[in-house]
């Protein structure tokens, strides 16, 4: 089931977003003593973190994991736990616990048994897992025809996580090594949220509605999957 909720600017959706994050964890932590938050990178939901940050709750109490990242260290700039560090894990929330997927082996597919372990370590079903999308149609690292992609998405699989190699680009040759959430992973999930922004990707979001071919268009695989509501949160 898909709950479409469309705003008429990003501020009303940033807004919308950290109540319903906030409730969902304060909700969560009454109820269990902890919550888990399962986050993605991107420009959409940066000033929610940061929004998030200046929050008062018992951060202390939450654990923050990623729902994918690239192979590469803490210190390089496209890290995504070093995003979420900078964004996130500041102010009131810098007591949260985060919870890396690179790890010390040399390949993501190496490196999978580790980050399985640890993520199997984090209470589920998941509170709040965030989506972005990419125009090309992928969310989490479910990248059209990536190598990995089908272990991925496997609706057989018990598995959190799956390493994946991405297809950057023709041009240069080079793929990019990632470790990801699998579609069981983000089915583990209370409030499953996904977050677009601009017209051109909600055409690509309506496209993928209708369409049935997920290797092209691997959003669809949590588009059209029937176990957990999807939240999607749209502004121009």
């Amino acid at each position: 089931m898909i709950v479409e909720r469309l705003f008429k600017s990003r501020e009303e959706m940033i807004a919308a977003v950290r109540e319903d994050c906030l409730t969902a964890l304060q909700q969560a932590i009454e109820e269990r003593g902890e919550a888990t938050f399962l986050l993605s990178g991107g420009s959409s939901p940066e000033p929610v973190y940061k929004s998030l940050s200046e929050v008062d709750i018992d951060w202390s109490s939450v654990y923050v994991g990623l729902v994918d990242e690239r192979w590469v260290d803490f210190n390089h700039d496209k890290s995504n736990e070093a995003f979420i560090a900078r964004t996130l894990l500041q102010n009131k929330a810098a007591s949260a616990n985060l919870i890396g997927m690179k790890n010390s082996a040399e390949t993501a597919a190496e490196g999978l048994a580790d980050c399985e372990s640890a993520y199997q370590q984090l209470a589920q079903p998941f509170d709040v897992t965030i989506l972005g999308m990419g125009p090309d149609g992928h969310t989490a690292s479910f990248f059209p025809h990536a190598h990995g992609l089908e272990a991925a998405l496997n609706p057989e699989s018990k598995k959190l996580c799956a390493a994946i190699i991405a297809k950057q680009s023709e041009v240069t040759g080079t793929a990019t090594e990632r470790m990801t959430l699998t579609l069981n992973g983000l089915l583990q999930s209370r409030h499953l949220m996904l977050l677009i922004t601009g017209e051109e990707k909600l055409k690509v979001f309506r496209e993928a509605q209708a369409g049935n071919d997920v290797a092209a268009v691997p959003v669809r695989a949590v588009i059209q999957q029937e176990q957990v509501p999807l939240i999607v949160y749209w502004a121009p």
